[in-house]
């Protein structure tokens, strides 16, 4: 990350107006070095500004072990939640495996009854 800010520092530090600076530089009005200096600083500012925030974008919190917890918490009733619909899916099918067998046994015995 701070090879990033570092890149882009020495990107940002060629984008100063040059030409117009050095030519103000080169001026003998005292007004205009106050605006090349107020430039540079102002530019200087704004790339703090930005490196600080990379800088703060490098150090994410780790969540803590509540926000952990309940994040495990919410996956694990996800979780139970597929399970007992699959569970009552299996279990409806059960029921009419057990009526089909049922009434193929009663079935079974009324001939049986009948020989």
């Amino acid at each position: 990350m701070i090879s990033y800010v570092m890149a882009l520092e020495a990107a940002l530090l060629p984008c100063l107006p040059a030409r117009e600076l050095q030519a103000i530089d080169r001026s003998p009005h005292p007004s205009h070095q106050i605006d090349v200096e107020r430039h540079a600083r102002d530019f200087m500012e704004a790339a703090k500004k930005l490196q600080h925030y990379f800088i703060s974008l490098q150090h994410d919190d780790p969540p803590t072990r509540e926000a952990t917890l309940r994040k495990e918490i919410a996956m694990m009733e996800e979780e139970l939640k597929v399970k007992v619909e699959l569970i009552k899916k299996q279990e409806k099918l059960i029921q009419g495996w057990r009526s089909e067998l049922k009434e193929q046994f009663d079935k079974h015995n009324i001939e049986l009854e009948r020989v």
